[in-house]
């Protein structure tokens, strides 16, 4: 048995022959294992023989069976080659009958077709002779009942009587006209009444026998009428619309032959006449009287329309759906969209203008004319180059004349215009009509407001020389960069999708940066203007707070200060300016004015320490001052600002250092650099520098 392993099997025979091993306290017998080994293998051959016998005889069996096998086989292939051959000839014979069939039935088909013709004919004859006698008496005419087959019969008789001369037949084509008529209306009306009873199979048995009546398409309009009688009970005309048609594209297919026929015409009928009346009375009532209702019923009206046609696009209304339904909207609205942008340029000139009056008014303020050209622009121009205020100053009392309230309202107008230019504009027209919505923000929002913000702003700063003012243009240059955000987003969000690829792109952007370019050259002016306001104020603080006595004490030993007061009052109005720059202005813009201001700020610093002379503790204290201004500058946060101060600081050690030193602190890492006279400049003001021993130690 598998597996099959000889070492233990071996083992098992020597366990089992007695003295085959020391199992039990028994000897080891070798001639006896030996022996029980040799008989094993005896039996083993024995049983070898009778297996390979078996083997062999089941091989020659299996050979007898496989030669048997393969003999049936070749027997069953005949017998299916006689078989397939018997197909073949049963196939044909039932080809060779039926075709025998056909041509029998053809031939029956040919006899019988002239005979059904023949016997149709002359029924047709016997009831032209009821109406030639001027009598009907058939049971199809008299039968109400039997009117399909009465319809059958005059439509058939109608057809005949057109083509047989009037002079001779005027009467019973007259009649045969009279009775077609009759029937006609009759189908018609069982038509209503079925409708109306809601039965459908009726409804599509009368449809399906006139449809070869001349009164067909009249049978589709009285089922159209009354399909909408009782649809539009609600105030949404459009919600009704739609809900009429998903319930006739259900049913019309059950009832007509031809649905996607009466199915476009239901909707053309509901868009002439309902939709049309509709829209009209919605919009003629505001169009002359009230433009921002006008525009934002026009906007809805016209949204609703399309939202409509969308929902009807999955209905099966013919071959080219899209164009059937688009000329429906456009006849509707042509008379309304044809002068759209118009009116929209129109409204929104007015309404800007009068959020901006009403803006102005709540000031009580009058908006002075800002010119152009002549005098005007040789003004903007001189002040450009010398940065000079042209014309008297004009006190603003605080007031910016920039309001986000005002932004945000011609932004929202601005945004819905967007809208209804890229809803209502043809799609040729929509980049230039979206340009010109964009100039009329470009001249209420930029010009007429942040433009006459600024030149109102650049005429209220004072001159540099004034005492006590108030500068409030850093308030307008907050103001300004917060709508500069929001008409930059605008400009991304609702105008950039519609026009970005048309040429209008490129004229837009250009009209933008242009627009940018000159409020940045008037804002740029307005902030260099302020700063010489602030460093005017600092001289002032200092002119009047100094005194020569600070620096020079008639008391050496009784110097009681760390710093003096001129000091303080600068550092205190210092940082304030500083924190208001970093509330007015964001990003690198803030970084590039406190670098300005703060150079400014050195050099007036350094300009006033030069009008001193100093005595050994007046240095001192000179020193403490502008450790108190390199404090300040730190506020600042810009590293050359830091470094003109601290090498001011160093140069201001000159003041107090002892004469054999000089030349040892002048040669230090921060004063090595520096331009000999400006150190020999600081050492001219020390009280002592007239001593020979001083000089000499200095040249």
């Amino acid at each position: 048995q598998e597996p099959f392993v000889a070492d233990e099997y071996i083992e098992r025979l020597a366990w089992r022959t007695p003295g085959g091993g020391s199992r039990g306290g028994e000897a080891f017998d070798p001639k006896r294992l030996l022996e029980e080994f040799v008989n094993h293998i005896q039996e083993l051959q024995v049983m070898d023989e009778r297996i390979q016998r078996k083997v062999e005889k089941l091989e020659q069996q299996c050979q007898k069976e496989a030669k048997e096998f393969a003999k049936k086989v070749q027997e069953l292939q005949k017998s299916n080659q006689v078989a397939f051959q018997h197909f073949q000839e049963l196939d044909e014979h039932i080809s060779y009958v039926a075709t025998k069939v056909c041509h029998l039935g053809d031939q029956l088909e040919g006899v019988n077709t002239p005979r059904q013709r023949a016997v149709e004919a002359q029924k047709l004859m016997k009831y032209f002779n009821e109406f030639l006698d001027g009598e009907l008496k058939s049971d199809v005419f008299t039968n109400s009942e039997k009117i399909k087959e009465a319809a059958d019969i005059i439509q058939k008789l109608h057809l005949i009587a057109q083509e047989l001369p009037f002079d001779r037949f005027s009467e019973v084509k007259s009649k045969i006209a009279s009775k077609y008529h009759d029937l006609e209306c009759q189908l018609i009306q069982e038509f209503t009444s079925a409708q109306r009873r809601g039965e459908v199979s009726r409804m599509r048995e009368v449809a399906a026998v006139l449809l070869h009546f001349k009164g067909y398409s009249h049978c589709v309009d009285v089922y159209i009428k009354q399909c909408q009688e009782g649809a539009f009970l609600r105030n949404d005309v459009f919600e009704d619309a739609a809900i009429l048609c998903q319930r006739v594209n259900k049913q019309v297919g059950e009832i007509f032959s031809n649905p996607e026929t009466v199915l476009a015409k239901l909707i053309q009928n509901i868009f002439e006449v309902k939709l049309q009346s509709y829209v009209k009375d919605q919009l003629e009532e505001h169009r002359k009287s009230d433009a921002e209702q006008y525009l934002k019923n026009l906007y809805d009206l016209y949204t609703r329309t399309t939202n409509l046609s969308s929902k009807l696009m999955e209905f099966n209304l013919g071959t080219d759906k899209q164009t059937f339904l688009s000329k429906l909207i456009k006849a509707i609205f042509i008379s309304y969209l044809e002068n759209y942008i118009e009116v929209e340029i129109g409204y929104l000139k007015s309404r800007s203008a009068m959020i901006l009056q009403r803006y102005y008014d709540s000031k009580n303020h009058q908006k002075r004319s800002i010119g152009t050209g002549g005098i005007q622009d040789l003004k903007e121009r001189l002040r450009q180059r010398t940065n000079l205020p042209l014309g008297p100053s004009i006190d603003t009392h605080g007031e910016t004349f920039l309001s986000q309230e005002v932004v945000v309202n011609l932004l929202q107008e601005t945004k819905q215009a967007f809208e209804r230019c890229h809803r209502l504009s043809d799609p040729s027209d929509l980049p230039k009509n979206a340009f010109r919505i964009f100039s009329m923000l470009v001249e209420f929002l930029c010009t007429e407001h942040i433009d006459y913000a600024l030149e109102t702003g650049l005429a209220g700063i004072p001159s540099s020389d004034s005492k006590n003012a108030n500068l409030y243009f850093l308030d307008v240059v907050h103001q300004a960069n917060t709508i500069f955000h929001l008409f930059d987003k605008q400009f991304n969000d609702h105008l950039m999708p519609l026009i970005s690829s048309s040429p209008k792109l490129s004229e837009c952007l250009q009209k933008k940066k242009d627009i940018i370019e000159q409020m940045e050259v008037k804002l740029d002016m307005g902030i260099d203007r302020t700063l010489n306001c602030m460093i005017g104020q600092m001289k002032h603080i200092l002119a009047a707070e100094q005194k020569k006595t600070d620096f020079k004490p008639e008391d050496e030993n009784n110097v009681l200060i760390q710093y003096t007061n001129a000091c303080v009052k600068v550092c205190g109005y210092v940082r304030k300016q500083v924190e208001k720059i970093r509330n007015s202005m964001d990003g690198k813009n803030v970084d590039t004015v406190l670098m300005e201001l703060g150079v400014r700020f050195h050099r007036l610093i350094y300009e006033h320490l030069q009008q001193y002379s100093y005595s050994c503790m007046g240095g001192m204290l000179a020193i403490c001052d502008v450790a108190e201004y390199r404090k300040c500058a730190k506020d600042f946060k810009i590293a050359l600002v830091l470094q003109l101060f601290d090498t001011l600081h160093a140069l201001c050690n000159l003041l107090v250092v002892a004469p054999d030193n000089l030349k040892q602190v002048c040669s230090g890492e921060q004063l090595a650099n520096l331009d000999k006279n400006i150190l020999h400049s600081f050492v001219q003001l020390r009280v002592d520098y007239r001593s020979a021993r001083l000089a000499r130690h200095f040249s």
